[in-house]
């Protein structure tokens, strides 16, 4: 696959409680002229980041994160709210305690609620993975597909690991047709994220990828 192919599908990512306008700024940059899917950014810059890129690239912003345990009202305002600012995506995570629980009626409301708080935006469901075990993801597979979300996604990457191939393989086969993938965490290597692509996974969440073409460009090879 071509490295501009994969590019397309990264949502090249900075969430860092450090992250600085400059450093926000410099990834808008390499956003614009990579031709990544989207920046992936803290809500406090969405508004600063959209008056800087314009419609030159999608603003994606993470909300209830990376815990997920806010309540539904909060999640729902955070969502309006950097609508409101200028996102064009939103990165939600659902309450995974409720996961735990086995409120999928209740995960799947949430969820719905802020789809609707989105106004048309598009809207990626965090599940974190890593703290799951294969039938709660499968359940939660039901939920995100009966929500009307966008996508589902693999991690936070603020947790104890991200995305693997085998998460990835399991949504494939239990979302609904409308539910694209998003594989986030630990990314680290073309090889890597090729093979989430051919999977199954649309959007790769990482800055990694970003990385490696600025290194190939450096050296001729890009």
């Amino acid at each position: 696959m071509e490295l501009s192919e994969i590019l397309k599908k990264c949502d090249h990512t900075l969430l860092g409680q450090t992250a600085t306008w400059a450093e926000i700024k410099a990834i808008c940059d390499d956003g614009m002229k990579y031709h990544t899917a989207s920046v992936c950014i803290p809500a406090a810059y969405v508004k600063a980041a959209k008056d800087y890129v314009g419609e030159n690239l999608a603003i994606c912003t993470v909300i209830g994160f990376p815990n997920g345990y806010a309540t539904t009202a909060a999640k729902c305002f955070m969502a309006a709210d950097a609508v409101a600012n200028g996102a064009d995506e939103i990165d939600m995570v659902i309450n995974i305690g409720w996961a735990k629980d086995g409120k999928w009626e209740e995960i799947t409301q949430e969820i719905a609620a802020i789809k609707e708080a989105c106004d048309g935006k598009l809207l990626k469901v965090i599940i974190e993975t890593c703290l799951l075990t294969d039938e709660e993801k499968i359940a939660l597979c039901k939920c995100v597909s009966d929500s009307g979300a966008d996508y589902i996604k693999t991690s936070t990457g603020f947790s104890k690991a991200g995305a693997t191939f085998h998460d990835v393989e399991l949504f494939a086969k239990h979302v609904a047709p409308h539910v694209k993938i998003k594989a986030a965490g630990g990314i680290s290597s073309l090889e890597d994220a090729e093979e989430f692509i051919r999977l199954g996974a649309d959007r790769l969440g990482t800055s990694r990828i970003v990385k490696i073409a600025k290194g190939l460009a450096n050296d001729g090879s890009y």
